[in-house]
């Protein structure tokens, strides 16, 4: 089998990295899936580079080091899906508006860097429902918040919910759990 072959193969594996940084280019969350950027040094120009390509761009899909990426952004975040230059980018963009989408329905009103850090552990369970090892796992923001049993914007604060409504979300998230 020639390599044009060997890369055009279907493979689950179609996300290789997954980044949210914020206005001014910082990490805030970075996921590789495989070992295009092997190091943190590599990793971290790879990330200056799409930043100064995409910050003032219009667009919503670059071509950056033989990797497709779809990006997206409000005020002061960025959020980047990254495949390679075959993937399809439809896979890839319904993959980022689930993150965005997910990451708003935590963020509620205040989508913004300090609300987002506040909210950090959640936006690490939104990132690991959506993809694990490059692999596509959802791609639906109710269910990925669902599953990360995520407090949204409606649901009362832990302090304030009765004891059956916390049984209620503790049986929930027993039952998303043996659902894996």
């Amino acid at each position: 089998m020639d390599n044009e072959q060997k890369i055009l193969e279907p493979s689950l594996y179609v996300v290789k990295a997954l980044l949210i940084l914020d206005s001014d280019g910082n990490r805030l969350i970075a996921k590789y899936y495989d070992d295009t950027f092997p190091n943190l040094k590599e990793q971290k120009a790879f990330e200056r580079s799409l930043f100064s390509k995409t910050s003032k761009a219009s667009g919503e899909i670059i071509l950056i080091d033989g990797l497709t990426c779809v990006y997206k952004s409000n005020v002061d975040l960025y959020f980047y899906v990254a495949g390679s230059s075959h993937e399809n980018e439809l896979m890839l963009t319904a993959v980022l508006n689930c993150l965005y989408d997910a990451t708003q329905k935590v963020l509620g009103k205040s989508f913004e860097k300090r609300n987002f850090m506040d909210n950090l552990d959640s936006i690490f369970l939104i990132v690991d429902e959506i993809v694990d090892g490059g692999i596509i796992c959802e791609i639906d923001p109710d269910s990925v918040t669902q599953r990360a049993a995520i407090r949204t914007e409606e649901q009362l604060p832990l302090g304030e919910q009765t004891v059956a409504q916390v049984l209620q979300t503790a049986k929930e998230q027993l039952r998303w759990s043996l659902l894996k």
